[in-house]
Order: C-alpha cells, then sequence, then structure tokens
C-alpha cells in the first residue's frame, strides 16, 4: 500500500474538511452554550460526528471480514452520508445551577476542539504543501 495515497488519498482529504466543518460546527456550539449559562432553562448543544464515523468505519470493518481476504477491502467509507449536527443531550445528570451548562465542561470541550481544529488546519496544510512540492494539483 502506497503511504501517501493512504495519507493523503482522496477519501483521508474529505474526511479532513469534514471533520474541520465538524470542529467549527462545535465551536460554535460550544459558544452558545458559554453565552447561554445564565439563561434559566437553557439547553446545552452538542455536534455528532464522531459517532457517525465510527459506525461507518465499523460496517467497513464488517465488509472487509466478510469478503475473501483477496480482495480489496470494500469501496471505501460513503463521506456524503455523514454530516456533523448539533443536538441538545438528554443528560439529566449534567450539573448547572440554572440549566445544563457546566463552564468547566464547556471549557475543557473548547480547549480540546481548539487542538483538533489545529492538527486538521496542519494537517491539510501539509497535504496543500506536499502536492506543491510534487508538482500536483491540490
Amino acid at each position: 500500500m502506497d503511504v501517501r495515497k493512504f495519507l493523503f488519498g482522496n477519501e483521508t482529504r474529505q474526511l479532513a474538511y469534514k471533520s474541520l466543518d465538524a470542529t467549527v460546527l462545535r465551536g460554535k456550539a460550544i459558544a452558545e452554550n458559554l453565552a447561554n449559562i445564565s439563561t434559566p432553562g437553557y439547553q446545552r448543544k452538542e455536534v455528532n460526528f464522531e459517532e457517525q464515523l465510527q459506525n461507518a468505519l465499523k460496517a467497513k470493518l464488517k465488509a472487509v471480514n466478510d469478503q475473501d481476504p483477496h480482495m480489496p477491502a470494500g469501496k471505501g467509507i460513503d463521506l456524503s452520508k455523514i454530516q456533523p449536527f448539533v443536538f441538545e443531550p438528554k443528560d439529566a445528570t449534567l450539573p448547572g445551577e440554572i440549566n445544563n451548562v457546566d463552564v468547566d465542561m464547556e471549557g475543557a470541550k473548547l480547549a480540546e476542539n481548539q487542538i483538533y481544529y489545529q492538527f486538521l488546519t496542519k494537517f491539510v496544510g501539509f497535504d496543500k504543501m506536499n502536492s506543491a512540492i510534487s508538482g500536483r494539483g491540490g
């Protein structure tokens, strides 16, 4: 297997861009949660993306296991079906005095999201730099 194709192939690049979309959406949800920390009855928002991706990967692995080991491993993941979306979790155990927003938890999620965003932007930037150096369009 060509490592360059695996790391920077079309499917990986699409996944990186979708992941960037998810981090931007998650950042907006966290900002909305923090902005409404004093709003009575406000329900915090989260973004679903990684769970969808895990399910798609599990389905791909299952398809690979069902096939002859000498066959190519599936057709890849249908990334068009994986879309980040905002939802309100129904977890009554989340702390909060007037709503279910916890400033410490939101701060931790914000820091995690920023690290993930920075990684993805560097990864995508490295791919573009690699394309420019090798003379490929990207």
